[in-house]
């Protein structure tokens, strides 16, 4: 059995153990935290014998699954699959540990059938990281949908059931138009091989070889299901409401991990597959990149509720992502691969200390809440070194994929590059405003000096004076210090992230340049 494949079963383990502990939630916290763990673990020994300078894909592992369409249960991993594989089983420990502090269930819900979903919803995500056969990956694309689907509409907020539809609906129909032109690609192969195969490996080699007339139309299925995905403007409008009702830690897979699928799958799918389609379309979507990248910017300046704050802060950061892919230069997509890493663990440590801050106010909304570092300065400290990676500063994880995704798309698209450059001194902009209006100046505000709220808030009672919000516990800090660490070690020495995406890159942009 291969890493890979113990990754995947694990957390399907776990979550039947939990299944059977629904009534005893401190044993299912433990059970699930500690699956969690152990899960990480065996991510160490995959990245250590992982070869970046080897073979394409490693730690492959394939068995007939429908053998008279070619179609395989078949597993393997490259330097990209890799690096969000290891990011989900970092963040899942997080999300679990978070669980009763940053998040707390709707009465009723037992915490073992939440927990249970969520290690359903990591087996699902790495799976598909790692398959590499093109109807597989479009199965799971479409069965990771469901553990998400229940976790919003079963554990969210006064819309989730709203919100919940809205994310299984936008992403299903995708997924339909991806699976067309996954079938367009099968009958390529079978009129120039004799027999048809959904064998990503024997696809690059035959349907980049197709007219471009061809390819363009298969290319925008794909395309279409990973940028609503993604999301990538205009396909985004279910991430605002999916992050905006979904519970504190469901929010952090979403924005960390789930919309990752989406990018991952332009670099797997859309750029060695169709690479004339990709180099003929790359203008329009170094539009929509541009212009989610300002469009996200601006909106998550004008939020007044903190969860949709990051949401809209996840949708400019995507617009650098796509800028770095289809700028088609090392740097560029280096920067993109390393950006998806970086962006999971600023915004998911962003989210995590913002659930913190609710979790002490009742209330999502920024208006309620000013001066709160004097009250409450860990706290504080760790919303800054969390804003400080969001915006990019030097020193932080996100520095260095956002100057290589520049730097690497100024050599073909400079003026893509310099429109999205404003989107850097947005983001100081609305990074520092949300610190500002929650943390400094006098303490104020109704979810810290008030009894009562505006709408949309939910102020407890009990909550009345400032000295009854306290400052960070030492479950708290044990959450966010792994982040930190990471955040500040990859922001001055990112070389084994570099190293290990870079091979991976290069083949993916030798595929574009070497196409039809």
């Amino acid at each position: 059995m291969t890493w890979v494949l113990a990754l995947i079963l694990l957390p399907l383990v776990g979550a039947l153990v939990l299944c059977g502990l629904r009534k005893n939630d401190r044993t299912a916290m433990a059970v699930g935290l500690a699956f969690s763990i152990v899960e990480f673990l065996l991510m160490i020994p995959m990245w250590a014998t992982y070869h970046p300078s080897g073979d394409r894909l490693q730690q492959t592992t394939s068995m007939d699954w429908i053998p008279t369409f070619g179609i395989h249960i078949a597993f393997g991993i490259d330097g990209i699959a890799l690096i969000m594989i290891a990011v989900i089983t970092f963040l899942v420990p997080i999300v679990i540990g978070a669980l009763g502090t940053a998040d707390k269930l709707p009465e009723g819900r037992s915490v073992g059938g939440y927990l249970a979903l969520i290690l359903v919803q990591q087996a699902l995500t790495i799976a598909v990281f790692a398959a590499i056969d093109v109807f597989l990956f479009y199965v799971l694309f479409e069965i990771m949908l469901i553990p998400m689907y229940f976790l919003i509409g079963g554990y969210g907020g006064a819309n989730r059931q709203y919100a919940a539809v809205k994310f299984f609906l936008y992403s299903f129909l995708g997924g339909l138009i991806m699976l067309a032109s996954a079938i367009g690609a099968y009958s390529i192969s079978s009129d120039k091989l004799g027999k048809g195969t959904f064998d990503w490996a024997t696809l690059v080699t035959v349907v980049r070889d197709a007219p471009t007339g061809t390819q363009i139309w298969l290319f925008l299925g794909f395309f279409l299901a990973f940028a609503i995905k993604a999301p990538l403007v205009p396909f985004h409008t279910w991430l605002p409401d999916a992050a905006g009702e979904a519970p504190i830690g469901v929010a952090v897979l979403i924005v960390g991990v789930l919309d990752k699928v989406g990018t991952f799958g332009f670099l797997r799918y859309c750029l060695p597959m169709f690479p004339a389609a990709s180099k003929t379309l790359a203008p329009l979507v170094l539009i929509l990149a541009v212009i989610g990248v300002l469009y996200g910017s601006i909106l998550a300046a004008g939020q007044q509720d903190m969860k949709r704050f990051v949401a809209y802060v996840s949708i400019a950061h995507f617009g650098f992502i796509a800028l770095g892919i289809f700028a088609f230069t090392q740097q560029a997509t280096v920067g993109s691969v390393t950006y998806m890493l970086n962006h999971s663990l600023a915004t998911g440590m962003l989210i995590v200390v913002l659930g913190l801050v609710i979790a002490r106010g009742g209330s999502t909304r920024i208006s309620d809440y000013g001066g709160m570092y004097k009250v409450t300065p860990l706290l504080g400290g760790m919303l800054l070194i969390a804003g400080l990676s969001t915006l990019s500063l030097p020193g932080t994880n996100s520095f260095v994929s956002e100057f290589l995704v520049l730097l690497g798309s100024f050599e073909t698209q400079p003026v893509y590059a310099i429109l999205a450059s404003v989107g850097m001194v947005l983001a100081a902009a609305y990074v520092l405003w949300l610190y500002q209006r929650v943390m400094t100046g006098p303490v104020r505000g109704n979810a810290l000096v008030g009894a009562g709220g505006g709408p949309g808030t939910a102020i407890a009672p009990e909550l009345g004076a400032k000295k009854t919000i306290r400052d960070l516990g030492a479950k708290e800090l044990a959450i966010l210090v792994p982040m930190v660490v990471l955040i500040i070690g990859l922001g001055f020495y990112p070389k084994p992230v570099l190293d290990t995406v870079g091979p991976s890159v290069q083949a993916t942009l030798s595929a574009v340049q070497g196409g039809h």
